[in-house]
This record gives structure tokens, C-alpha cells and sequence, in this order.
């Protein structure tokens, strides 16, 4: 497969594309970092931009050079993203809190934006595929991360919103919480403490790393594994869904099991459905 791979230089996205390329697809990577030396050590399988997403110029260039080196894209994962403003939402700096749902909601959109003529040129019966990092507050309220919250809620509405209207197309999107693992966001998280993060937050980073490096390594396969399976044929049909890695029976999931039913999609809860009258 030809996949693009935003957020490629850090975290689960180096190590998506990692397992990525030892599966024998070729990936681009979009990041603000330099790839260079990790382009060096996987020759012709492995390329990149220079790019912050929440610049939809950038990612138009972006896109417009893996058009003018590849035929077309089987598939698109938007794993970029940051933290950003962290503190009592009230206290919040108004511009940071911004700049982090710019980097993660509208990030997400460039790019479905930027590359989906490249996945309009798979070739049918293949079915385009589309994953987006969504998780980390996006299905109930985290305290004093507001805009990381709201970010990823609002990639999971997005994704929704998109496979409604792609339905007729052979084009699946899905939204991933691929679950707590260790990374940056995880020492940042213990850096600023829990006075500004909240007790609670740091209790959890805290016990995050202390868990044992198998442990730990077993998480992340978890959730590569449901990227790739997410991204294969088995998962073909099932879109508009948020999928959480460590939890949800996906590796046996079908389309049929979905159909008809609003099971994993964010949805209002009305009293009757808690047995209650109001």
C-alpha cells in the first residue's frame, strides 16, 4: 500500500510507520521535524514532508509532492498531534488553546482535505482507507484539558460527518483511541505537575510509566495492530466509527455486526435509555 502518515516523527506515529514499512508498504511522512535520517535507513519505502498540519498551505504542498511521485494513495492516517494549552479551562491563554485545536481538529481536516483526490484514484474493488487519532478526552470530560478534549471530540464528529457524506464511495474513515501509552505527551504530563495538570492526571501519567516495558510494548502493538487492521480488507464497510484499540472486539468485527446500529459513534443519551422518565 502507498500511505500517507501525518505526525510520522515522534511518538506512535514513528512507530506506526515503522511497523508500516516492515509490513513492506510504502509510507510518506508529514511532520515539522526533519525525517532525514530516518528516510536514510529506509531507502525508496520511505519519504517525507516538512509540515505543520494546521497550515493548510503547507499541507497542499505537501500533498501536491506525493502527487507528483506516486499514482495515487491507498490510504491516509492522521496521527499528528499535540497537548497544547493544559490547565483550568477558564485560566486557559486564549491564543494557545486555539493553536490546539488548530493543530489537532484542523490539522485532521487539511489533511482528509488535501489528500483526498489521491485516494480518489484507488482502483475499485479497493477500498480507500482513512484513520484518525482521535481519543484522549474525546468521550467524557478532562479536567484541565479542555482543548486537547474538544480537539479530538471534534475529530471524532468530523469523521463521522465525512463517511455519512462519502457513503456511495468505496472510502472508509474511522476515528482510533489507540489508548494510554508512553510517549512526549506522557513526560509533559509529569513535567508541569500536578498543580497545573490536576492530581488525578498526574497519578495517571505517573502509574503509565511505571508500568514494565512489556507491558508497555503490548499496549502499543495493540493499538498498530487495530491501525493495520483498520486499514485491511477484513475492516472493509466499517466507517464512521471510533474504534478504541485496547477495548473494542475489533479484530473479529465485521461490518455486518454494525450495520443499522449507532454502536461505537458519540451520540446524545435521552432518559429513557437509563430507565428513567423525566
Amino acid at each position: 500500500m502507498h500511505i500517507v502518515l501525518t505526525g510520522s516523527s515522534t511518538g506512535i506515529g514513528r512507530a506506526l510507520a515503522a511497523r508500516l514499512l516492515a509490513r513492506g508498504h510504502r509510507v510518506w511522512g508529514l511532520a515539522r521535524g526533519d525525517q532525514a535520517g530516518f528516510a536514510a535507513a529506509h531507502p525508496d519505502a520511505f519519504r517525507f514532508s516538512r509540515c505543520d498540519v494546521s497550515d493548510p498551505a503547507a499541507v497542499a504542498r505537501a500533498a501536491a509532492e506525493v502527487a507528483a511521485a506516486w499514482p495515487h494513495a491507498d490510504a491516509l492516517v492522521c496521527a499528528a498531534g499535540l497537548q497544547g494549552e493544559i490547565g483550568r479551562t477558564l485560566a486557559a491563554d486564549p491564543a494557545r488553546w486555539s493553536a490546539t485545536v488548530r493543530a489537532n481538529l484542523d490539522g485532521t481536516f487539511h489533511a482528509l482535505r488535501a489528500f483526498d483526490a489521491l485516494l480518489a484514484r484507488v482502483a475499485a474493488p479497493q477500498r480507500a482507507k482513512v484513520v484518525c487519532f482521535s481519543g484522549g478526552g474525546a468521550t467524557k470530560p478532562r479536567l484541565n484539558f479542555s482543548a486537547y478534549g474538544v480537539a479530538k471530540t471534534g475529530v471524532v464528529r468530523l469523521v463521522e460527518t465525512v463517511a455519512e457524506e462519502e457513503r456511495g464511495r468505496p472510502y472508509d474513515i474511522n476515528a482510533l483511541a489507540p489508548g494510554a501509552i508512553n510517549t512526549r505527551l506522557t513526560d509533559e504530563v509529569l513535567a508541569l505537575g500536578p498543580a497545573v495538570v490536576g492530581p488525578a492526571e498526574y497519578a495517571a501519567a505517573q502509574k503509565q510509566k511505571s508500568v514494565p516495558a512489556s507491558a508497555a510494548d503490548a499496549t502499543l502493538a495493540r493499538a498498530l495492530d487495530c491501525v493495520e487492521w483498520l486499514l485491511s480488507p477484513a475492516s472493509d464497510g466499517i466507517s464512521g466509527r471510533l474504534i478504541a484499540a485496547p477495548w473494542d472486539p475489533w479484530p473479529t468485527l465485521t461490518a455486518a455486526d454494525l450495520a443499522g446500529t449507532d454502536i461505537f459513534t458519540l451520540r446524545r443519551i435521552v432518559p429513557e435509555e437509563r430507565g428513567k422518565k423525566l
